[in-house]
């Protein structure tokens, strides 16, 4: 019997638990996450030397959690996917963390909530999007897509709206919701879960304003190809980081948290730790590749010791999301 509220909370807890865990070693290369931690497999504090993170604590989340959880808000607050009520979420959520004189955000979120604020319309705004915050704050979207395809895309092109409204954002985005959704449903079999997201990579490139990038779907395939291939983990790991690459370009994170998912077998703390000392964009493809594999295994597969550490160091009641997305995808009223 599936346990459809563990694996919302399981998918929740792995943003945070992939955020977290790679928050530390975020935007360095793979020589220097070993020189500096090793191999990362737990939470640790940010070096103090980190050009984003100075200053945060072991465990604490950043804007890729934050995000996910605004999206939630909103949704909650709908009953739905609403655009406009997204965008009023995120700069409220932008307002609250003073993002707009640094560089928390991501460069099309801050961006695209800059060009809101001045008063432009949602339609400008996003229309150039093309950066991974698309599908680092999808969690949520694809809790209440749940595995059907047209449901999905459609939230997704309407989250994706305000700040990353093109074919290539919208395609990647779905990727994930769409291997989130059927994970809740119960699908645990790696190579399925790719093939829909394959599926949804196809229909979200007809959406949303067209763009320039490049295949995500010939790099998700390319990058089963080189992960199969390779003899041992690290050689796995260096392969996607060289030949795919960890940055900001969604043509590089979805293709590379589908990877690591292949790799884990869906294990929600090998996922978390192979992101974490990745290289690259750490905490958002941790984030991303955690949300997958926590909707995969539930939130049972997590160290409890790391479900209190998130709750406590974040102040997040992730019962309180679990129980109101719960309740919308299932329509059932308390």
């Amino acid at each position: 019997m599936i346990d459809l509220k563990d694996k919302i909370k399981g998918c929740l807890l792995g943003v945070a638990a992939g955020d977290a865990l790679g928050m530390p070693s975020s935007m360095m290369s793979p020589e220097e996450i070993k020189e500096r931690f090793g191999n990362i497999k737990t939470f640790l504090p940010a070096p103090e030397d980190h050009l984003i993170h100075k200053g945060l604590i072991a465990g604490q989340v950043t804007d890729d959690t934050q995000q996910t959880l605004a999206l939630a808000d909103s949704i909650i607050e709908t009953g739905g996917v609403d655009a406009l009520n997204i965008a009023q979420h995120l700069i409220l959520w932008g307002e609250e963390m003073g993002i707009f004189n640094t560089h928390i955000a991501g460069p099309s979120t801050l961006r695209a909530l800059n060009m809101i604020r001045s008063g432009k319309s949602l339609e400008e705004s996003g229309s150039v999007g093309d950066t991974n915050g698309a599908c680092m704050r999808i969690a949520s979207v694809g809790i209440y897509g749940y595995g059907d395809l047209k449901r999905t895309v459609d939230a997704v092109e309407k989250a994706c709206k305000a700040t990353h409204n093109t074919n290539i954002a919208i395609a990647g985005a779905s990727a994930v919701a769409m291997v989130i959704g059927k994970a809740l449903q119960g699908e645990n079999e790696i190579d399925q879960l790719i093939g829909y997201a394959l599926e949804a990579v196809r229909e979200g490139m007809r959406r949303g304003n067209i763009w320039y990038s490049a295949s995500i779907e010939k790099r998700i395939n390319w990058v089963m190809e080189l992960v199969s291939g390779a003899r041992d983990k690290k050689e796995a790991m260096q392969a996607i980081y060289d030949y795919i690459g960890a940055g900001v370009q969604i043509s590089e994170t979805v293709p590379a948290c589908l990877a690591i998912l292949k790799m884990s077998g869906g294990d929600p703390v090998e996922t978390v730790r192979i992101a974490a000392n990745l290289g690259g964009d750490c905490d958002t493809i941790g984030a991303i590749a955690g949300s997958m594999a926590g909707a995969i295994r539930g939130a049972k597969a997590f160290p409890a010791s790391w479900a209190a550490t998130l709750e406590n160091v974040n102040n997040i009641n992730f019962e309180h999301y679990t129980e109101k997305l719960y309740h919308i995808i299932t329509g059932e009223v308390k």
